[in-house]
């Protein structure tokens, strides 16, 4: 092909545009969302804005005490849900909990007295949904009213099951916002997943197994898949009750039309998947918007030698007293200035150069070029708008998904952990000079965001295609494997294996009895002769 013959790259794009533009749009589809609350309502907010704002009316339930998804909205109605009970003050006491555990160091008593806590915490988030579910489901004017709304889809998230089920109730499709669900990785329920390469999530491994490490990755493996089915058990009670004839939560998640995955290759190792799935890694993201004037000017002043930002997420708001003295004091040494969202007691070692804030615009603030470093807990949405914008990772994973994240960037040179248990003022200021003057750090998240964002469609097109995708075409049928209609012994062949097993024993004794008669004929005929 000649050079002149090549398209540039805004034509190419341009195209892709022309093409989604030619598509049918369905402004104005009815969708009924039931969202986790937490920092999984903060992915599905975004995505509910970008439906409104194309047209689309949105209803959203929550519960009474929601932490995070506001009654009044602009972007949404609400149905909201009266309930007394809560599990955050359980949450809390489970995370204060784990970051003690986690800095006395790792043992094996220490692993199963975590995943007890943590097998409690869950169980009770789960039943406090299925109580919200039982609330509306239990509720003969509440129920009228969702089906009298005619409503075009559910748009859930299957971390709770209780969205999936009410989905089914009103027998509408379904469209997941997912990377979690119930106890588990959103792969591991609806496509092939060989455990001698799919690192188990918080198993600490990667795609690249020795043998003690694939052994490692079944034992994960069987304890999560123990506790999920313990989990579960509430959801199938609540199915058993409400939906006509019964039915079991994997089987109600795996008929899912379409799995929003917020995730993608660049960010996760690669593996099998299903033709239902979409990937959607980094929709939340957005180029830069000006700085307030107060921080602008705050990072301009740091000159030639940037600035570094902290931030633990929404759920953490700060971590012990001496460990955050011992931070700070880290910081106060760098010549770079630091913003650091931090809610705790002011650190008695600040310096100068550090400003602590209550909230940070952490995107904007990662898409300016100042900024060199982002030291984080690696909470998912941290970690794409990370390398959305190409700025290296200092992790401090505490919990959840945090450190699977964090290690699938160190494993691509785009960052490094410090564990909780390792974490002093030493190793802090290593690990920070070290992210912050070897460049092949920053190469290669710039590398790893050039492929990000080398795509036909932008992942919030993606999402919003298909979603009303489903509504056009009322679900997506067409797309899902007949897996969940197999018992597990089908779904793996092993039927069949011992049919073949069971044909080969029968020829093998056959040929073994042919060869036994003819041996015994043989010798009754010498004997004969002898005689």
């Amino acid at each position: 092909m000649k050079t002149g013959d090549m398209h540039p790259p805004h034509a190419v794009f341009g195209f892709f545009t022309l093409c989604l533009s030619l598509v049918p749009s369905c402004s104005g589809g009815n969708i009924l969302v039931y969202p986790a609350d937490g920092s999984h309502w903060i992915n599905m907010k975004i995505l509910v804005e970008e439906l409104h704002a194309r047209g689309h009316n949105i209803t959203v339930i929550r519960p009474s005490n929601s932490w995070y998804i506001k009654e009044k909205s602009p972007f949404y109605t609400t149905n909201t849900i009266q309930i007394k009970e809560d599990f955050k003050n359980v949450f809390d006491l489970y995370l204060e909990e784990r970051i003690r555990v986690k800095r006395q160091g790792a043992s094996l008593l220490s692993f199963f007295r975590l995943n007890n806590q943590f097998l409690t915490m869950f169980t009770q988030a789960h039943e406090f949904w299925c109580n919200v579910a039982k609330e509306i489901l239990g509720n003969q004017d509440l129920v009228k009213q969702l089906i009298e709304s005619k409503y075009d889809l559910v748009l859930t998230d299957p971390f709770i099951g209780s969205g999936v089920i009410l989905a089914k109730y009103l027998n509408l499709p379904v469209v997941f916002n997912v990377r979690w669900i119930n106890r588990g990785e959103g792969h591991f329920f609806m496509a092939p997943s060989p455990l001698s390469y799919i690192p188990v999530p918080e198993s600490g491994l990667t795609d690249k197994m020795d043998f003690i490490q694939r052994l490692k990755n079944v034992f994960f493996y069987s304890i999560i898949k123990s506790q999920e089915n313990k989990m579960l058990l509430i959801y199938d009670e609540l199915c058993s009750k409400y939906i006509e004839g019964g039915c079991s939560i994997i089987s109600l998640l795996q008929q899912a039309d379409i799995w929003l995955f917020r995730s993608d290759f660049v960010f996760d190792f690669p593996r099998p998947t299903m033709p239902n799935v979409v990937y959607i890694s980094g929709f939340q993201c957005k180029p830069a918007e000006p700085l307030p004037a107060d921080l602008e000017n705050f990072v301009q002043s740091s000159g030639e030698h940037g600035v570094i930002i902290m931030s633990l997420g929404a759920l953490v708001n700060e971590l012990p007293n001496d460990i955050t003295d011992e931070i700070a004091t880290v910081f106060s040494k760098m010549p770079q200035k630091v913003i650091w969202r931090h809610k705790g007691d002011r650190p008695s070692t600040l310096g100068d150069n550090t400003l602590i804030v209550d909230w940070m615009p952490q995107k904007d603030l990662l898409g300016h070029p100042q900024v060199k470093v982002f030291v984080a807990h690696g909470g998912t949405n941290g970690v794409q708008e990370a390398i959305y914008h190409g700025v290296p990772v200092l992790g401090i994973p505490l919990f959840f998904d945090q450190y699977d994240n964090l290690l699938r960037l160190q494993e691509r040179g785009a960052g490094k952990i410090i564990e909780i248990v390792d974490l002093n003022g030493r190793t802090f200021e290593e690990g920070l000079k070290e992210v912050l003057h070897n460049s092949s750090y920053r190469q290669n998240i710039q590398r790893l965001s050039r492929l990000h964002k080398d795509k036909p469609m932008s992942p919030m097109d993606q999402a919003i295609f298909w979603i009303e995708y489903v509504i056009r075409h009322k679900g997506a049928r067409h797309l899902i494997s007949e897996a969940y209609k197999m018992p597990w012994y089908s779904y793996h062949s092993l039927d069949v294996v011992l049919l073949l097993l069971a044909v080969g024993a029968v020829l093998l004794y056959s040929i073994y009895a042919v060869f036994r008669f003819l041996c015994c004929r043989r010798k009754r005929k010498t004997k004969t002769k002898q005689n």
